[in-house]
């Protein structure tokens, strides 16, 4: 028999899910383009993604649902079924802010995402139907569907864990970036024109360094979303749009005009010394 993760990888690599996912993928990407609702999203006020945060709603609920329907009795069965109720009303803005999410993976991520969806949405499905049914009196039948519903939902959880842990989608892609403390000269002055960017090499750190009117910034190079680069992106308005998911970034200190991104771009200090463009880390 073969191992979940191998079950995992059996996915990541079963193309024909393309045909159904890249269509509602797009779909999805079309409605979450407006930048209010883009940022609402995606945490991007937050700091971190919104999704995570809320999935231990409708998995706190349910999971505690079936904890009283196993061992409480007649005296908890309101409580049980409130506790469906709230994890169905729960798991609505918990699959929004996951969708939003899913429009941003690619290739793998976006096999496994559309299975780990479609298991979540199956699950919200039998919670429904056991609530219809706890409120027809057919309580026995209420509790089956109640724990088929569970099982389907640690199925979507693992695969959730997966793409977070394994695949590293929508973690910060700058946590471990960690630039110079010192001055560290990284260009020829002369080399950056204005209106002009260009990435460059502080120590270990992958750096953009933009000239936007008149004044000189640098940022971390690497999209704190998804990893894109920002140096292929275009400035505008005194930010840079990184070219892979649009995310904004402001040149003068990294935050967020508009996401996916949740996390903001780590900023530099710069100087010009002996005609070299220096940089080092703000902190």
């Amino acid at each position: 028999m073969a191992s979940p993760h191998e079950l995992v990888r059996r996915i990541e690599r079963f193309t024909a899910l393309d045909k159904l996912a890249k269509p509602v993928r797009g779909l999805v990407g079309k409605a979450v383009r407006p930048r209010r609702i883009r940022n609402l999203l995606s945490g991007t006020k937050l700091g971190h993604p919104v999704h995570p945060m809320l999935t231990d709603l409708p998995i706190g609920a349910w999971s505690m649902s079936a904890l009283l329907d196993t061992v409480g009795g007649i005296s908890a069965e309101p409580a049980a079924d409130l506790l469906v109720g709230a994890g169905i009303l729960s798991a609505v803005p918990t699959a929004v802010t996951g969708l939003n999410d899913w429009s941003d993976t690619i290739g793998a991520e976006t096999r496994v995402g559309a299975v780990h969806a479609g298991a979540n949405v199956a699950a919200l499905g039998l919670y429904t139907a056991s609530l219809l049914a706890r409120r027809s009196g057919r309580r026995g039948r209420g509790k089956v569907l109640g724990f088929a519903g569970l099982g389907v939902l640690m199925v979507g959880g693992y695969l959730g864990g997966h793409l977070s842990y394994a695949r590293a989608v929508n973690v910060n892609h700058t946590a471990f970036a960690h630039g110079p403390q010192e001055w560290t000269p990284v260009l020829a002055d002369a080399e950056l024109g204005e209106g002009e960017h260009r990435r460059v090499t502080a120590g270990e750190a992958a750096v953009l360094l933009a000239r936007s009117n008149g004044e000189l910034y640098a940022l971390a190079n690497t999209c704190s979303h998804a990893g894109g680069p920002l140096d292929e992106g275009e400035l505008s308005d005194g930010c840079v749009v990184c070219p892979w998911h649009a995310s904004i970034f402001r040149l003068a200190d990294g935050s967020i005009v508009r996401g996916p991104a949740s996390t903001p771009q780590p900023a530099y200090q710069t100087r010009i010394r002996d005609g070299k463009i220096e940089v080092r880390s703000l902190g």
